[in-house]
Parts: structure tokens; sequence; C-alpha cells
């Protein structure tokens, strides 16, 4: 049934729909919630944090209005018997009219921090007797939440649906699932919240198992790869040029990757390591061996800025040996662009190192062997594969990862990589101190900062805006860098975020990089690669807005060189920065990270693709993650039964049409 049928959808709706590209009533209904509302899961106003999404009882206190760079802001302080807080609108005058003094009220929002207080952002604003699960969508422009959900509901009304069950029901018997036709209704129209685990549950086991056989079909298809002499004897040269001697672990990895290069079957494996553990020196140790056979090889990272660095680096560690470096990103163009593509396909050009650039239909390969794809959870399968196809022979693939995953979940969900772990610093390199910095103590934290700089050393300071926002009151780039000049006159301070072209980008990065700049300030386009051992300070603003993990990667930008280093999170005391501040183990960070997300994070996996997503969100389900590899095995332990061959057909189908992977046809 077409859309527009539905009560409620004209013209800009309708439109507003099909950008979203949702045309027919049964989209509606392949679209899941990204989240839920429990409106009796209640928080009391003296136990409200920054950057909790919160449903609170209170009463009005007092309201009122200002206008502010053209925006119309409308206040409340609204308290309960433990405290007080005060909420924000935007553009909302009626909200002052609408809050009677006095009244109680049940508020739905997120906690931010504005200059050292707490406030609810822009809250939904509900009568009190508010009760039961609410599904919430992700947002499309011009289409109200509640009308969103209305339209779902007509959606099921009007019936029509394909509610075929693809999971055996063998398999639901054995592990205990609802049927695909109730559990997509709970999903929907969560009755009760036992109703809605066990829907999330039976999505998420679906989710996985497809991925998981799609991948392990994946390998199967992978073709004949072409054999390489690979040993440390034909490395030698490579590794004798090195400033530095190998550690245990990466000689173990590097041994272990080269046994695979011998294999007319392509390698595919994964290197994981913390921070600072040396996969890089790994993987061109590989492009070196490629390069010794004859053959060309890719290195692809996920930034201009990671793939310039490593792009120097692959300059000065290869090409004194004799290999041809070329780099193609974004930014290289004109006459650069054209002599590198055309060196590509002739085989003038041994290594080339850059983004997705790489992969786009006009670069061509002579003869591409080894492929390295660096930070390989922020590319996904399907870029991954597309690479890979450029290749006459299947190519030997080596994915990195600074990003922790615990063994068991590396195992799901990089199903079809073989799993080597870095798990040793290069000696010398000492631990980063972390240290929890409220805002009262900013003062203290500036003074370090002074001293570290008096003493020749450098920091960065990470923020997570570019410029000063009323919706959002995080503390900008922009802001921060004049804030630290009056307080650091004659410091030297640079300002880099993502929306800075790339040379200006690598202007400031190397001005960083030869010291003449003392401080950094920049958005978390630094997170990854950015390599400069003088640097000893990081600290993080409004840290309560990243992810552990992501926390964990900015605070290793420091701690390479031999100086004690240190991290310094800028928020209150919480379990999470507790959990920063007590280790530096990046799989203790990981495990703990995905413990603290709510199952409402788990969503949105069908429509989206990301299923890599949805599997690190259930990391900590070790319960599921077995079943669903029993599932796996018995699957392909009778492929000719009619059962098991239709799934295999359904995942691979799935996953394509969801385009996390690229068909090899």
């Amino acid at each position: 049934m077409r859309i527009e049928e539905l009560k409620g959808v004209g013209k800009v709706r309708l439109k507003a729909l099909e950008r979203a590209g949702i045309a027919r009533t049964e989209q509606l209904l392949w679209r899941y919630p990204k989240d839920y509302l429990n409106y009796d899961d209640r928080t009391a106003v003296g136990e409200l944090h920054s950057g909790q999404r919160a449903v609170f009882l209170a009463r009005v206190k007092k309201t009122s209005t200002a206008r502010v760079n053209g925006l119309t802001l409308t206040y409340a302080t609204v308290f309960d018997e433990t405290g007080e807080i005060s909420c924000v609108w935007f553009n909302q005058p009626y909200r002052a009219r609408s809050l009677e003094i006095g009244a109680t009220l049940l508020f739905v929002g997120l906690i931010t921090r504005a200059k050292g207080t707490l406030r609810a952002q822009c809250p939904q604003v509900l009568p009190a007797e508010t009760h039961g699960i609410e599904p919430v969508y992700p947002p499309i422009p011009d289409v109200p939440p509640r009308t969103y959900l209305g339209w779902v509901k007509q959606a099921w009304e009007l019936g029509g649906v394909d509610l075929t069950d693809p999971l055996p029901e063998r398999l639901r018997r054995q592990f205990s699932l609802p049927p695909f036709a109730s559990a997509l209704y709970a999903l929907h129209f969560p009755q009760s919240l036992d109703a809605l685990a066990a829907a999330l549950r039976r999505q998420s086991f679906e989710d996985l198992l497809l991925f998981r056989i799609c991948m392990k079909q994946l390998r199967a298809r992978a073709g004949m790869g072409r054999a390489l002499k690979a040993n440390m004897t034909v490395i030698q040269p490579f590794v004798d040029a090195l400033p530095y001697r190998l550690t245990g672990a990466q000689e173990r990895v590097l041994l272990q990757a080269l046994s695979d290069l011998e294999s007319d079957v392509p390698m595919a494996r994964l290197v994981e390591g913390d921070v600072g553990c040396g996969k890089t020196v790994i993987a061109f140790a590989l492009l070196y061996c490629a390069f010794e056979n004859g053959c060309q090889s890719a290195m692809m990272a996920p930034t201009e800025v990671l793939a310039h660095q490593h792009y120097l680096e692959a300059k000065r560690l290869l090409e004194p040996l004799g290999v041809r470096v070329r780099r193609l990103t974004g930014a290289v163009k004109g006459a650069e662009r054209r002599e590198t593509l055309a060196a590509l396909q002739s085989g003038e050009a041994d290594v080339v190192i850059g983004t997705h650039a790489l992969i786009v239909e006009s670069v061509q390969y002579k003869n591409l062997g080894v492929i390295v794809t660096d930070e390989q959870h922020r590319f996904g399968v399907r870029q991954r594969t597309a690479l890979e196809r450029k290749g006459r022979l299947a190519p030997h693939v080596l994915v990195m990862s600074a990003t922790p995953i615990p063994r068991t979940m590396a195992l799901v969900l990089y199903g079809d990589l073989d799993i080597s772990i870095v798990d040793e610093l290069p000696p010398g390199r000492k631990e980063v101190k972390t240290r929890i910095v409220p805002e009262a103590k900013r003062a203290g934290m500036y003074g370090f900062l002074l001293e570290a700089v008096k003493r020749g050393q450098q920091a960065y300071v990470v923020c997570p805006l570019v410029e000063e926002s009323e919706m959002m009151d995080a503390a900008s780039a922009s802001e921060t860098v004049q804030q630290m000049r009056k307080a650091m006159p004659g410091v030297r301070i640079e300002l880099m975020h993502g929306r800075m072209k790339s040379e200006e980008k690598e202007r400031v990065l190397g001005a960083f990089a030869a010291h003449e700049a003392d401080i950094l300030v920049s958005t978390t386009v630094i997170e990854v690669g950015v390599n400069v051992p003088n640097a000893t300070v990081m600290v993080v603003e409004d840290a309560e807005r990243f992810g552990l993990a992501q926390l964990h990667q900015l605070r290793g930008r420091v701690g390479r060189g031999d100086q004690q280093s240190w991290c310094f999170l800028m928020a209150d005391p919480s379990e999470r920065m507790r959990t920063m501040a007590s280790t530096s183990d990046g799989f203790i960070i990981a495990k703990k990270d995905l413990e603290l997300r709510g199952p409402g994070e788990m969503m949105g996996t069908r429509q989206s693709g990301m299923v890599e997503e949805s599997v690190l969100r259930l990391a900590g389900d070790a319960v599921l993650m077995k079943q669903v590899e029993q599932a796996v095995e018995s699957v392909f332990a009778q492929p000719e039964n009619e059962e098991n061959r239709a799934l295999m057909q359904y995942a691979r189908r799935e996953m394509e049409n969801r385009g996390l992977v690229v068909s090899r046809n």
C-alpha cells in the first residue's frame, strides 16, 4: 500500500518520508525503533547527571523567556523533594504559557551541563499520569515523532505485510525465540519489559546469525589467491633498517601474517592491539613483502589526516629500500592524481596509501596482491570487499583495529577473519596517568598545562564541537582557544577541526609536530593516527559526551615518548569516568563501555545494514553469542538441508540488500 494512503500524510510529510526512503506502508514496520522510553523508570531530580536521558517527575517553580542570538529561549525551574533543575527550550515560546506554576508534570530529555550546573535540554513535557513504554524512532525532518508512531500503528492495522519467519522453527524452539510476527509487534508496541526483551533478543539473534552465515559464505567463496614467498628472510632488509627492535608480540603476529601470505588461500586476518602497540610497522613489513614478490599493495585509512601520516611514514621507511610509494585521497587532485592513477595501472607504483578514494571505479591496479585497512571498525565489510575486488586474483587482506574488542566478540564480529592480538607495548612506554577534573579545578589544570609548556612539552585539548551553539552547551574548540589564550598569554595555541580543508589541517598538524605550537585545540579529528612524542598532556573537554572507547583512543595520542604523560577528563566523577581513571587496558575499557550501554542502542540494524554496531553493543551477552555460533555450526553441518539452504540464501540476499557486503559476481 502506498504511504500517501495513510491518514495524516500530506504533501510536505510525503516528501519527507520519500527522502527517508519510505514509499510503502510496510517499510514503516521494517524501520525499527532506535530506543525506548519507559515512563515508569523515573529518576529523582537530585540523582540526575550529565549525559543522561532521563524521565523525572517535578513541579514547576518558575518560568522565563529570553532572546539570544536570534533564538527565543524558554526557561523553567522545576523541583522535587531531592532538588531542583533548570529546563530550556529553543524557539518554543508557548512553553512558558503551558507550564503552570505549581503543576506536577513528567519531563523526558537529555541532561547537560551548562556553566557548571545541570539542566534538561528541550525536555518533552507529559501529564504526570503518563505510564508505559513508548518506542523512539530515528528522526525524520518535518515529521513529528508522535505522528510517525501513529502511522506505524495504521500500517500494522492495515496488514498486508509479509510476516514469513526467516528462522526455521527448529532454531526458534532450540533457542526459545518468539515467532517473527509477535517479535515485530512487541518491537513497535511493547506491552511489557519482558515482551520487549524477548523481541530484542530475537532481533539480535537473527541479525547476528544472518551476518555470521554471510561472512562464512564470503570466506568460502573468496577464490584463489597468490602464494607469496614470505618469511623473515624476505623482509629482513626492512627489519634491519628499523630504528628499533620489534617486540616479541610484533614478531609473533608478523610471523602469523607471513605464514598466511605463503598460502594460495587469501589471507584474511585482523590485527588488534591497544593504541601505540606497533601495528603499523607490521603492516609496512607486509607491504615490503609484497614489493619483494613483485606485486602491488594498498593501505586504506579512514581519514585524510591518518592516511597522510601513514604515507609520510611509509616514504621514510620503504623508499630507501627502493619501494615506490604513492598517495591517493580526496585531496589529491590534478596532475598528481593523474600520475598516481597511471602509475597504479602500469605497475610503476608499488605501494599506494589513501582513504576510500582507493576503491572508486576509476582506480585500476596492475597486480594488487596485498591490502591493509586501518581502523577496520570505521569501514565495515562492504568497503573492504570493494577493495578486494580490485585484484585480479583474490588479494591477501590484513585489517587493523586499535579499538579493543574482547576476543569472543571479535570472533563473531569479524567472522571472516583470523585474529591476532598485539598485547605488548614497546619498551620504555610509561602508562598515561588519568585524572578526573571537575569545572571547579579548571584553573589548577591550566596551571599544570602552563608548567608543562615551560618544560618544553606540548599538549592536546579536545572538544566535542567546532563552534559555540546554544543548542549544545559543550565547550567548542573555537571558544576554548579564546579562553586559553586569555588564561595563558604567550603560549602558542593552534586550532584544528574537521571543517578545515585538508591542506590547512596538514599545515596545523605539521606545525604542531615541528613544535611550532605548544597546544593544539582540536575536535576528535586527532582521535586516530597523530603521533607527536613530545605531547605529554591530553585534556578532554566535556568528557561525558565521549564514549569510553573514544576516550581511550584520545588518551593514546600522548604517552608516545619517554616522558610521563597525563590525561585530564573535564567532567564530574561518574562510573564511566572512574573506569577511565582506574585502568589503561583497552579491553577492560571496551567491556565496561558495552556493559553501560542501554538496550535501546541495539536497535536500528535491520534497515541500516550496520550489523557491526549491533554486534559490538551485544558484547556482554556471552550466552547469545554462544547460541548464535551453535546455530551457525548446525546450519553448515547440513548445507543440503532444504531449510538450511534457504536460510543461507536469505542471509546473503539480506546482507547485500542492506549494503553490508558487495557481491563478487
